[in-house]
């Protein structure tokens, strides 16, 4: 049996950005929210297209995580977050958005670090508005940079885009936090004057401000939905109702595997065996021997 998102022509997914902003325009076009669970590595996206998903975004605070073993406080680089993404988008072949945090720098930045990300196969980077080292958007020491800055980055990252680069840009503002509701729809609006394709506002605090929000502007709309984070985690009927189009999930899949591992580990402590654990077959059904032997026959003598 070949696992769900799986082909049988070959063992390796065509990388899902060299034609995700096209797939993901189209899935931007269609009406209804989109669930979007969040990756962290390669495997976490195969499992994601293997469940169907038809997107998935490259979670900054679970990469962080689970490559280097540190907060979401600026500890991870541009070059480490690059890395990690050519490996997710060449995995899968469904649209992947990545996380392009500040842009790595100044305006100059945002376009290399827009350029690189489409470079690796990204459909869409996301540059928001905080300042260097950034901080995860739902928790403490937050600060964005003056309005006009922020500006600039999204200026430059459309910049990049209209310049060549094939790939989405995903505008988002942490401002609630620090300047207010008000500054951080303005911030929004702008943003979609300068050409931004999705916009995020990030971490409103009730269902109202959320409506606000989505009112506010025409383009798509991504809600960020942090478990015991600032932001109601509302159900996807009245997400959509509210008007958003995308709604990410990102941290969901690590603390589900943290908390599967931790519970491992507390049975081999107990000097017992984890019983919640797929099967051998299973297992290598989902990271691709089957796809591999197929291939492999097709080169044997």
């Amino acid at each position: 049996m070949t696992a769900p998102g799986i082909t049988q022509s070959g063992m390796i997914p065509q990388s899902g950005g060299r034609q995700g902003a096209e797939a993901l325009r189209s899935i931007l076009a269609q009406p209804g929210l989109v669930p979007m669970p969040c990756c962290f590595d390669a495997l976490s996206a195969k499992l994601i297209e293997q469940a169907g998903f038809p997107l998935t975004f490259m979670s900054g605070f679970a990469v962080s995580a689970a490559r280097l073993g540190l907060p979401d406080a600026g500890l991870i680089s541009y070059a480490e977050m690059l890395d990690q993404g050519r490996n997710i988008c060449a995995a899968t072949r469904i649209p992947v958005i990545g996380d392009g945090d500040t842009g790595y720098g100044n305006a100059v930045n945002v376009k290399r670090t827009v350029a690189g990300y489409a470079q690796a196969g990204f459909a869409a980077v996301m540059i928001e508005d905080q300042v260097w080292p950034k901080r995860c958007g739902h928790t403490r020491g937050k600060a964005v940079v003056g309005h006009d800055e922020a500006m600039a980055r999204v200026r430059a990252a459309v910049d990049a885009r209209e310049e060549g680069a094939d790939i989405l840009i995903l505008a988002r503002t942490d401002a609630r936090a620090t300047d207010g509701l008000d500054e951080a729809l303005r911030r929004v609006e702008g943003f979609q004057r300068l050409g931004a394709d999705i916009l995020f506002l990030e971490a409103p605090t009730s269902e109202a401000e959320m409506r606000a929000f989505c009112n506010a502007v025409d383009k798509p709309t991504l809600a960020n939905l942090v478990e015991q984070g600032e932001t109601p985690v509302l159900p996807p009927a009245v997400l959509e109702e509210i008007g958003y189009k995308l709604a990410a999930y990102p941290l969901t899949l690590l603390s589900a595997a943290v908390s599967a591992m931790q519970e491992a580990l507390a049975a081999f402590s107990a000097g017992t065996h984890p019983q919640a654990i797929l099967s051998f077959a299973e297992l290598r059904e989902r990271v691709g021997f089957e796809d591999y032997y197929r291939e492999e026959d097709r080169y044997a003598g």
